[in-house]
């Protein structure tokens, strides 16, 4: 008998534990199937709701937001990619030169799920590898608007969307909705809408996690 799970995967395209996180999971699905499968769904958070269009130089935001120096950035690009490769994940040996304002991004996968789902899920592995692996600006209408298409949503609709306010209600009320419920960093996944995981956790965590949830392991719940 299969146990059907949905889960809601809150995260910001621009956030690269959010990538580690989602290659983490989609592994431990892997490995639970066919007794738990699930069903996902991509929830906004804006990492920096304040960035321009224009970005920011990746090292003078970090190094203004953590006081990091170059050195320890490097340190921690290193662990991230490598934690990325362990899953699938190929993080640009350059790590990514500027941080941008990602809005337009998560109004997009807004419709892209009230299209289909499954969409939705491409268009954001896309928006990831576009971002991490080739280094593209995910706020530049151009890039997502073929983003879209190859996740095989309609590009002429995407355009107008982005040309437009379309869904920015929407998207700012499903984000203060996470963030009133306590979530303030990503990733989140929340499972049933009761059981939250939080971080970039390894392939085993999530799959004890889920055999956990879904009745199939006596084990205590765990995250840690």
């Amino acid at each position: 008998m299969t146990t059907q799970l949905k889960i809601d995967f809150v995260s910001d395209v621009s956030c690269p534990w959010c990538a580690v996180g989602l290659g983490a999971l989609e592994a431990a699905l892997a490995r639970v199937a066919p007794d738990v499968k699930a069903e996902l769904h991509f929830q906004p958070f804006e990492l920096n709701p304040q960035m321009p269009k224009e970005g920011q130089d990746t090292f003078e935001h970090l190094n203004q937001k953590y006081g990091s120096s170059r050195e320890q950035q490097a340190e921690a690009r290193e662990m991230i990619r490598a934690r990325g490769a362990a899953v699938g994940f190929q993080f640009s040996a350059g790590g990514r030169p500027r941080i941008y304002n990602t809005f337009d991004a998560h109004r997009l996968l807004h419709w892209a799920e009230l299209e289909d789902v499954n969409k939705q899920i491409v268009l954001k592995k896309s928006l990831l590898k576009a971002y991490f692996t080739d280094s593209e600006n995910p706020s530049d209408a151009e890039v997502l608007v073929r983003l879209a298409g190859a996740a095989g949503l309609d590009e002429a609709r995407a355009r107008e969307i982005l040309a437009s306010d379309e869904y920015a209600e929407e998207t700012r009320e499903r984000e203060r909705m996470y963030t009133d419920a306590g979530i303030h960093s990503v990733p989140a996944i929340i499972i049933n809408n009761q059981h939250l995981i939080s971080g970039g956790q390894p392939v085993e965590v999530f799959e004890r996690a889920l055999r956990q949830i879904a009745g199939a392991a006596p084990a205590r719940l765990s995250t840690a």
